[in-house]
C-alpha cells in the first residue's frame, strides 16, 4: 500500500481511508495464502533437517534446542478510528509474540537476558551456531512462526521490545514497518547485514519502506527467489 495511503488525524495517529483499508485487505489476504502455502511446504522438506539440527545442538552443547524470545509484531491499530484505540491500552508497537530460533549461543547462567544487537564475532556463539547462522538454518523454526500468523516468510525483521522502543524515536518513520506482518526474510534483509547501530537500521528502514509502497504476491515472490543465493553464499550472514 502506498505510504501517503493515510493521513493524520487530530489525534496524532494516522486515520486510514476506507479505500486504503480495504487495498490493505486484498493485498494481505493474498501475500498471506502465499505465505501459509511456501511455509507449509518448508516445514515438510525441512523436518528432517530441523530434527538432525536439534540433535546436533543437543549433543554439542547444554541447554535446549530452540532458543525464544519476545518481538514486536503486527499493528492493527492503525486500521481502526482513532476512537477505537482505548487510551488504557499499552502501545507496545505492534502485538508482541514469541519468535523461535534453534538456539545458536551458549546458555547464560546467570539468567541475563539483555535485549542487544547481534554481534560480529561473538564470543557467546558454538561452533555449531557459527554455521547455523552463516547459512541462516537457525532460523527455520520461525516457519511454525508463519503458519501461526506470528508472521510471514517476506517482511520486515521483527524487533526486540526493548529496542523497539528506543528506535521508534529515533528514526523517522519506524512504526510503518509494522503495518505489515513482519517476515524472515525481506527487502531489507537480501540487501544488508545484520543491524549493528542505529545508523545501519536507518538504512534497513528505508528498504523496508520501499516494500511497504509496492508489497503484493510477485513481491514476495521476487523477494523470496532472491533469498537462496543470499543464503548458498552466505551474503550477510555472520
Amino acid at each position: 500500500m502506498p505510504i501517503n495511503a493515510v493521513a493524520a488525524s487530530p489525534s496524532g495517529r494516522p486515520s486510514p481511508s476506507p479505500s486504503a483499508v480495504a487495498q490493505w485487505a486484498r493485498t494481505e489476504g493474498a501475500r498471506r495464502g502465499l505465505n501459509i502455502v511456501v511455509a507449509g511446504a518448508g516445514m515438510v522438506l525441512a523436518a528432517p533437517l530441523m530434527l538432525c539440527i536439534a540433535a546436533l545442538i543437543k549433543l554439542t552443547s547444554r541447554g535446549p534446542a530452540l532458543y525464544t524470545q519476545s518481538r514486536v509484531g503486527l499493528d492493527r491499530r492503525w486500521l481502526r478510528p482513532p476512537s477505537a484505540n482505548g487510551r488504557r491500552q499499552a502501545d507496545y508497537g505492534g502485538e508482541p509474540f514469541t519468535i523461535y530460533k534453534f538456539r545458536t549461543m551458549r546458555v547464560n547462567r546467570n539468567g541475563d537476558d539483555a535485549q542487544v544487537w547481534a554481534q560480529l564475532d561473538d564470543p557467546r556463539v558454538t561452533p555449531l551456531g557459527r554455521v547455523l547462522r552463516k547459512y541462516r538454518l537457525d532460523e527455520l523454526p520461525q516457519l511454525f512462526n508463519v503458519l501461526r500468523g506470528d508472521m510471514n516468510v517476506v517482511g520486515p525483521r521483527p524487533e526486540q521490545p526493548k529496542i523497539f522502543a528506543d528506535l521508534r524515536h529515533q528514526i523517522p518513520g519506524y512504526t510503518w514497518r509494522q503495518r505489515v506482518r513482519p517476515g524472515i526474510t525481506g527487502w531489507a534483509q537480501i540487501n544488508l547485514h545484520y543491524d549493528t547501530s542505529v545508523e545501519s537500521v536507518r538504512k534497513k528502514v528505508a528498504y523496508d519502506l520501499e516494500y511497504l509502497a509496492r508489497q503484493s504476491v510477485l513481491e514476495d515472490l521476487r523477494i523470496m527467489i532472491r533469498t537462496v543465493p543470499v543464503v548458498v553464499f552466505k551474503r550477510g550472514a555472520w
